[in-house]
C-alpha cells in the first residue's frame, strides 16, 4: 500500500513540475507550443545527486526540454570528445531577458488576465525562462503604435511638460511590475531611441544625420533623468541606462527607425559634462551607464575614441551594450579585442531579433527551427567571447509581427492569438531558455574544448552546478563524450539540429 502511495505521489509531482508542450504543427517540422488560460508547458530545474547528470534536449524534430538522467562513465570510445576544466574561469553572467516595448504590451493586453499571467510566467518564473533582465525604451520606438517622445512641446527647455506617455501607463509599467513580482531578481535597463525632435538638427523622430543640438545637451540629460525618476516613483528602479539606441542608424539615409546620432567625441562630451553629473545628482544615482548600444562593427574603435577624447569617461561608463544585426558581416574577435582593452567594462548583448534584415523574410514564420538555430549559434558564440548576457527584442508580437507604426515587422519568441485567447511559444523561446533557465546571475564561464562538429559552452553556477550547453547544427547525429576530471565521463547522443543543456553537481 505504501509503495502504491509513493508511486501516486511521484506521478503527481512529475505533473506539477513538468508540463509537456501542447504542439501545433505548421508543416515541415515547424512546431509551436500552444498556451492558454488553463495550460502552458513548464519545467523546473532539478540537479541530480552526485554521480549522475541530467540532459535537457530540444530539437527541430519536436523535442522540448526532453529529460534524461544518466550515470557518469569511466571510459569511452566516442570519436568526439570534449574536456571541461572548471578551474579556468572567464566572465560572469549578468543575465538574459527581453524588451517591454509598446507593441509587446499592446499584444499582451489583448489576452485575458489569466493568459497574460501565463505569458509573463513563461518568461520570468523559474519554471519558465527565468528571465532576470528587462529592457524598456524611453519614449517611442519603431515598435510603437505612433511616433512620440515624452516631451513633444517645442522649446520646452525647462521640461515643464515632460510626462510619461499613455503607453508607459498602459503597456509597460503594469507588465514590468507583474514580471518583477514573479522574479524579484529582475533588473531593468533603459534606452532612448531619440530626443524630442525639437532638440535635434533635423527636427524629426528619425532621419539622416539627426543629431542632438549642443544647446540642448543639458536639457536632454535632464530628460533622461526625469524618465528614470518617474519609473522609480512607480517602484521600478532602472539598473542601467545606455547612452542611446543604435546611434549609427542616422548615417543610413534609408532608415525609418526612430534614431539620434552620436559620434564618440559628442557622446563623451555629453556624458562627462551633462548626463553623468545630472545622473549622479539625481535620486536615480545608483543607475549605471552603458556605452555604445549598437552593432559589433563599432567595436573596439568607438570606445577607444571615447577614451582618446577624454579619459574621464572611464568614471561614467560601466559596460558596453551591443546588438547582433550586423554580426554576419563582422568578426567575433571584436569582442575579444574590446575585452583586452577594457577588461573592467562588461559586454552585454542588449537587442536581437530575426525577420528584420533585407536578405531574410520579414515578419513571423511560425515554428521556424532555423530561426531558433540562429539564436543558439549566436548566443554560444557570444558567450565564448566575453559577452555577459543576451537580451531579446519584443516579448510578444501578433501573427503579422507587429504592430509597428513604420511596418517594420519582425519575429518574436512568443506570438499572441487573442481571438482564441492563446499564445504560441516559438522554437526561439526554447532556444534561449536553454541558456536563461540554467544560467542564473553570477554563473561563471569555464574552459571547455571546442570541436568543429559541435558548438559548446560551459559554466559553473553560484550553486556549484556545472552547466554545459551543446548544439549539433548538422543533419547527422553525433556521439559526444565530455570528460570532467573530478566527476568522470558524460556520454550523449546529440541528434541532428538538437540543443542540449547538461547539468550536474560540481
Amino acid at each position: 500500500m505504501k509503495f502504491i502511495i509513493v508511486i501516486i505521489f511521484c506521478n503527481i509531482i512529475t505533473h506539477i513540475v513538468a508540463k509537456n508542450c501542447l504542439p501545433r504543427n505548421y508543416g515541415s517540422d515547424s512546431i509551436v507550443c500552444v498556451c492558454n488560460a488553463v495550460y502552458c508547458d513548464a519545467i523546473d530545474v532539478y540537479v541530480p545527486p552526485k554521480g549522475r547528470y541530467k540532459i535537457h534536449s530540444s530539437s527541430q524534430s519536436g523535442l522540448r526540454f526532453y529529460e534524461q538522467t544518466l550515470i557518469f562513465d569511466n571510459e569511452t570510445n566516442y570519436p568526439t570528445k570534449l574536456y571541461i576544466n572548471t578551474t579556468e574561469k572567464y566572465q560572469s553572467i549578468i543575465g538574459f531577458g527581453g524588451a517591454f516595448t509598446d507593441s509587446a504590451g499592446f499584444n499582451i493586453k489583448q489576452l485575458s488576465e489569466k493568459t497574460q499571467e501565463q505569458l509573463l510566467r513563461a518568461y520570468f518564473s523559474k519554471n519558465g525562462s527565468n528571465y532576470n533582465l528587462g529592457r524598456v525604451p524611453i519614449g517611442g520606438t519603431d515598435f510603437s503604435l505612433r511616433a512620440y517622445t515624452l516631451d513633444d512641446y517645442p522649446g520646452d527647455v525647462t521640461l515643464k511638460n515632460f510626462s510619461l506617455a499613455r503607453e508607459d501607463i498602459d503597456y509597460r509599467i503594469p507588465y514590468m511590475k507583474k514580471a518583477l513580482e514573479i522574479n524579484p531578481e529582475l533588473k531593468f535597463m533603459a534606452a532612448s531611441w531619440t530626443a524630442p525632435p525639437w532638440m535635434k538638427t533635423n527636427n524629426n523622430y528619425s532621419g539622416f544625420l539627426g543629431l542632438l543640438r549642443e544647446q540642448y545637451y543639458q536639457t536632454y540629460a535632464d530628460y533622461i533623468v526625469k524618465f528614470l525618476e518617474s519609473y522609480k516613483n512607480h517602484q521600478l528602479p532602472i539598473w542601467a541606462v545606455s547612452t542611446g539606441n543604435e546611434p549609427t542608424n542616422v548615417f543610413d539615409p534609408f532608415s525609418e527607425i526612430n534614431d539620434m546620432g552620436w559620434t564618440p567625441d559628442s557622446v563623451t562630451d555629453w556624458v562627462i559634462k551633462n548626463f553623468g553629473p545630472a545622473l549622479a545628482n539625481s535620486t536615480s544615482n545608483e543607475t549605471i551607464i552603458l556605452g555604445l548600444d549598437d552593432q559589433r562593427f563599432s567595436l573596439p574603435w568607438f570606445i577607444e575614441e571615447m577614451y582618446r577624447r577624454n579619459s574621464r569617461i572611464d568614471k561614467y561608463i560601466a559596460g558596453i551594450g551591443i546588438h547582433w544585426y550586423a554580426d554576419q558581416l563582422f568578426s567575433i574577435d571584436a569582442y575579444d579585442r574590446t575585452h583586452a582593452l577594457f577588461p573592467d567594462k562588461f559586454i552585454l548583448m542588449t537587442e536581437a531579433c530575426v525577420g528584420s534584415l533585407p536578405w531574410e523574410p520579414h515578419g513571423i514564420i511560425l515554428g521556424s527551427w532555423r530561426r531558433a538555430e540562429k539564436y543558439i549559434l549566436n548566443i554560444i558564440e557570444d558567450l565564448n567571447h566575453w559577452v555577459t548576457g543576451w537580451v531579446d527584442w519584443n516579448l510578444a508580437l501578433n501573427r503579422k509581427g507587429g504592430p509597428t507604426y513604420i511596418n517594420n515587422f519582425v519575429d518574436s519568441q512568443i506570438i499572441v492569438h487573442p481571438q482564441l485567447d492563446e499564445f504560441f511559444k516559438q522554437p526561439m523561446y526554447y532556444a534561449m531558455a536553454h541558456f536563461s533557465k540554467f544560467l542564473p546571475r553570477g554563473s561563471v564561464r569555464v574552459d571547455l574544448t571546442q570541436v568543429p562538429d559541435v558548438k559548446s559552452v560551459a559554466f559553473v553556477t553560484p550553486e556549484h552546478t556545472v552547466v554545459i550547453i551543446l548544439y549539433n547544427a548538422s543533419d547527422d547525429p553525433v556521439d559526444v563524450a565530455i570528460e570532467d576530471p573530478e566527476r568522470g565521463i558524460i556520454k550523449t547522443n546529440l541528434q541532428r539540429r538538437t540543443i542540449q543543456t547538461i547539468i550536474y553537481q560540481q
